[in-house]
C-alpha cells in the first residue's frame, strides 16, 4: 500500500509542478536573465547526466571504456563533426576498449 501512496503523492507533486509553470506571469518569463538561464539550463543538466552516467557505477567513481568513448565524441565534437559520426565514433571506441580488455 505504501508504494500507491508514493506514486499518488508523485503525480500530485508533478501536477503542481506543471500548475507552478503555467501561473508564472508573462513579465517574468521575458527578462533577460530568465531567457539565459532557460537556455543555459538544459545543457547543464545533460552535461551532468552525462558524466554521472559515465563515471559511475553503485555510487562509486568508476574509469571504464564508456570514459574513452565519450572521449572519442568529444573529440568528434571538436571536430565539428556530424552527430551521426560523433555516435559511431563513442560506439567504435567503446567497443574497441570492451574488446582489448578495457
Amino acid at each position: 500500500m505504501n508504494i500507491w501512496i508514493a506514486i499518488g503523492v508523485t503525480a500530485v507533486g508533478c501536477y503542481l509542478v506543471k500548475l507552478l509553470g503555467l501561473l508564472v506571469p508573462a513579465g517574468v518569463l521575458e527578462r533577460p536573465l530568465v531567457q539565459r538561464l532557460a537556455a543555459l539550463l538544459p545543457v547543464g543538466l545533460l552535461a551532468a547526466l552525462t558524466a554521472q552516467q559515465t563515471f559511475s557505477a553503485n555510487g562509486a567513481l568508476v574509469l571504464d571504456p564508456r570514459g574513452a568513448g565519450l572521449a572519442a565524441a568529444a573529440l568528434a565534437l571538436v571536430l565539428r563533426a556530424p552527430f551521426l559520426v560523433v555516435v559511431a565514433a563513442a560506439v567504435a571506441v567503446t567497443a574497441g576498449v570492451r574488446a582489448i580488455g578495457g
